[in-house]
């Protein structure tokens, strides 16, 4: 079968996708080891009885459901491909607010920052990566992610620490940063039997009390492990922007702004003592 055919019957077998294009060709891309743009370039390549068997086979688990991510093992985050397992949260572009917002405010100095809850490392690794003088440290609570943290961290070449732990408690501090993505999504939201997430891990996605305990429990624990002049950067849900800035706010942060998304929705919330 021809590249340009198979990518043709993979997009009408993926059209409950919201990307079916674009899915198709990433899970060909791995079958074949080849970049997207080699499709455009090769379109009547022929692909080998095994090649077509494989990609077949990976386009039916991802019409029944499976984030592509778990199929190729891999997801790009800020221009880097980070290994993704079933043991953590897939990153997702909006994420990549919460790196910006810590590259824009905070310079290239011997600054000490702490990702928490850091999944595959995508946020702790990428500002390691981008500011070489920071000294950081990435915790989560999940063996199995801390073990896919630091196959990421050793194959991207990231200078980090990494501690097994539960958000801040086995912490002193004190940071010049602290940065998290926690479990934000209210339990009962039926948006967790939706899409990709119906494959990720619960525990890394939704959080007690409409989605704020995980919030509550960082925000009260980081105002005693910033150094002076320390920032908190949460991300959260659209919804909860005004709820986590008067969260901080309580706990005596100041300067605390919201920033957007790529879709100009609430995503990080971020405030100094």
């Amino acid at each position: 079968m021809r590249i340009d055919e198979a990518l043709r019957l993979a997009r009408d077998a993926l059209t409950a996708s919201p990307t079916p294009r674009l899915d198709a060709e990433l899970l060909l891309g791995r079958v074949l080891g080849r970049d997207r743009s080699y499709f455009y370039t090769w379109p009547e390549k022929q692909l080998d009885g095994d090649q077509q068997r494989l990609f077949e086979l990976l386009v039916k688990r991802r019409a029944a459901g499976e984030p592509v991510a778990h199929l190729t093992g891999e997801r790009e985050f800020f221009g880097r491909r980070f290994v993704v397992t079933a043991a953590t949260l897939i990153p997702r572009p909006d994420t990549e607010t919460l790196v910006e917002a810590a590259l824009e405010t905070l310079p290239d100095m011997p600054f000490r920052a702490v990702d928490l809850g850091t999944g595959t490392g995508a946020v702790g690794l990428s500002l390691a990566l981008e500011r070489p003088a920071w000294r950081v440290t990435l915790t989560d609570a999940s063996a199995a992610a801390l073990a896919v943290a630091r196959d990421n961290a050793e194959a991207l070449g990231a200078n980090v620490t990494l501690l097994r732990g539960d958000w801040l408690e086995a912490l002193a501090g004190p940071f010049d940063l602290i940065i998290s993505n926690p479990p934000y999504v209210d339990p009962d939201d039926h948006h967790l039997e939706q899409g990709d997430v119906r494959h990720e891990p619960r525990s890394a996605l939704a959080a007690h009390d409409r989605g704020l305990a995980d919030l509550r429990v960082i925000t009260a624990q980081a105002r005693e492990r910033l150094a002076d002049g320390g920032w908190l950067m949460l991300e959260h849900g659209h919804d909860q922007g005004s709820l986590v800035r008067r969260l901080l706010a309580d706990h005596g942060f100041q300067d605390v702004t919201t920033r957007g998304d790529l879709g100009g929705n609430d995503r990080v919330t971020l405030g100094h003592v």
